[in-house]
């Protein structure tokens, strides 16, 4: 434990007459500023136990987005270790719960983290347990499972530079009672949003955004699952319009039909 924590926990505890210990505030301090940057390799001794982890092990798959396109679920996180190891992680918050039971209350910790490789791909988890580091780890493998993509293009009219800085398009997503827009902006603009939604959209790699929100923002989960559904709503869009957003292909154009000629009597 560093010398500044010490001082703040024998400083909260004379505050309190030592009747809370000064733990928990040292880490609901720190909830921002958990963050981990080192990458992962790859998985040395994996057997997977699906058939989608058998491709990947083979190498028949080396995208995350084939599997997403698939719409196959991600049941084992060695998966996403072998197709993206610069995931890196941050911790969003860390609260503690309590239920009473006949020998009084129980408490545990809740963490929700954020995973992402800040070039399309993010994902949010939640983790519950009696001490902070099982809790955390359990939201990052959760995080894992529930990873999502979220093509980047030049979208705004405003900015013609062709590069992958924004959002192709204007989306729209809700979770509980929050409801979310996120719009293209101009190279240069930066994030325009509040501090949950502006950490989510760096761990995706997106630059620059317009954003609007409405009902309770400071809920962290809530504000963070409204970026994935609203991520998601580009995965509801079908055949070509899909293609002409994501640049994975070229629609054809359609020629006009040519009249028939009569026949000759």
């Amino acid at each position: 434990m560093f010398a500044r924590d010490f001082a703040y926990q024998r400083a909260y505890q004379r505050k309190t007459h030592g009747k809370r210990r000064g733990k928990s505030v040292i880490i609901m301090r720190r909830r921002f500023d958990r963050r981990r940057e080192e990458p992962r390799g790859p998985p040395v001794n994996w057997q997977p136990m699906t058939s989608v982890g058998q491709q990947v092990k083979n190498k028949e798959i080396v995208s995350i987005d084939d599997i997403l396109s698939m719409g196959k679920g991600i049941l084992e996180t060695e998966i996403v270790d072998t197709l993206l190891p610069n995931l890196v992680d941050e911790t969003m918050e860390v609260c503690t719960t309590q239920r009473m039971t006949d020998s009084g209350r129980k408490y545990k910790y809740r963490v929700i983290m954020l995973v992402g490789d800040k070039n399309g791909h993010f994902g949010i988890g939640v983790g519950k347990s009696e001490e902070v580091k099982p809790a955390m780890e359990t939201a990052i493998r959760e995080a894992k499972k529930n990873l999502v993509s979220i093509p980047l293009g030049c979208g705004s009219w405003e900015c013609t530079c062709g590069l992958k800085h924004t959002l192709p398009l204007t989306i729209a997503g809700e979770y509980g009672g929050i409801e979310l827009v996120l719009k293209p902006a101009p190279k240069g603009i930066g994030i325009c949003a509040n501090k949950v939604v502006r950490k989510v959209l760096i761990m995706a790699g997106v630059k620059d955004i317009w954003s609007f929100s409405r009902g309770r923002t400071s809920n962290v989960y809530n504000m963070s699952m409204a970026v994935v559904n609203a991520a998601k709503q580009i995965r509801y869009m079908k055949g070509a319009a899909y293609e002409v957003v994501t640049g994975s292909g070229q629609v054809a154009q359609q020629q006009p039909p040519v009249a028939e000629e009569a026949p000759e009597a």
